[in-house]
């Protein structure tokens, strides 16, 4: 497995995306375990410890399968080209000017040809491809569990712990203008209002990519897929088509970023699907 030479975002939008994952969540972590949590369970006991591990487990998850997206290196290795005999499904990349690989992709912004490229994520300044498409359907997964555990407490905390605060029409209007953070209201009180619409966006972020992505897992294609002969080209099963992304070890390599779960593809020589086997 080749580590990214230069994993640091190529553009703005990229960097700021980027940030708005990697600040937003240790600090609403500390939120959830300082301010929140406290409210609800006696510190110390045993739903209070329970919560903080698998809030720990959540974001363990989160941050490490996106971190493996963005050092993982899932572009071309051309040292390891090898075309067979029959060259049909091989191309010359127009940008690389090199020999490409079938359902290999250039990317105009990492400038290399990404293995099975998905698509390129602006949260973690790469393209998804071969080798780390594993890890960010892990990110996608965790960050949409990790929305629902934290909007159940958050709810709680605000519409019922504190609902003489919250329970107003003003609220609402926050929660769709933000901008009336700034003229109304305590800092404090508009800092947990605030927290909690970024929760509704994460939760609503993670609802759309695993709405997005999961059927085309599923039937073992790639976002880049357009034609409907495409998608269906490599399609050799549910089971095949999930071991193809989370690898041999895929029973167990959902459960952290750090299980080794080699892949059954080598992303340069792939097979046309005949017969599916479920």
């Amino acid at each position: 497995m080749r580590i990214r030479s230069n994993p640091l975002p190529r553009r703005l939008v990229d960097t700021t995306c980027f940030l708005i994952i990697g600040i937003f969540l240790p600090v609403v972590f500390m939120f959830e375990i300082v301010v929140v949590l406290p409210a609800f369970h006696e510190p110390g006991g045993f739903f209070h410890t329970f919560t903080f591990l698998m809030a720990m487990f959540l974001v363990f998850n989160i941050k490490g399968n996106m971190i493996a997206c963005i050092m993982i290196d899932s572009s071309v290795d051309v040292k390891k080209i090898d075309p067979p005999g029959d060259q049909e499904n091989w191309r010359e990349c127009g940008e690389c000017q090199k020999l490409a690989p079938p359902r290999s992709w250039h990317c105009k912004i990492c400038k290399v040809c990404i293995l099975k490229r998905d698509h390129h994520c602006i949260y973690t300044g790469c393209c998804i491809g071969l080798r780390n498409h594993r890890f960010f359907m892990g990110f996608i997964f965790y960050l949409f569990v990790g929305s629902v555990y934290a909007l159940v407490y958050n709810s709680i905390y605000l519409w019922v712990i504190h609902g003489h605060i919250y329970n107003n029409w003003l609220t609402l209007l926050k929660l769709f203008c933000p901008m009336l953070h700034t003229v109304t209201g305590s800092f404090w009180s508009n800092m947990y209002l605030g927290f909690y619409s970024l929760n509704v966006l994460a939760l609503a972020y993670g609802v759309i990519l695993l709405g997005y992505h999961v059927p085309i897992v599923l039937r073992g294609g790639v976002s880049a897929d357009i034609t409907k002969e495409s998608k269906e080209k490599y399609d050799r099963g549910v089971y095949q088509n999930l071991r193809s992304v989370f690898g041999i070890r895929m029973h167990l390599a959902w459960l952290s970023p750090l299980i080794r779960s080699d892949l059954p593809d080598d992303g340069y020589h792939w097979s046309v699907s005949t017969n599916k086997q479920d």
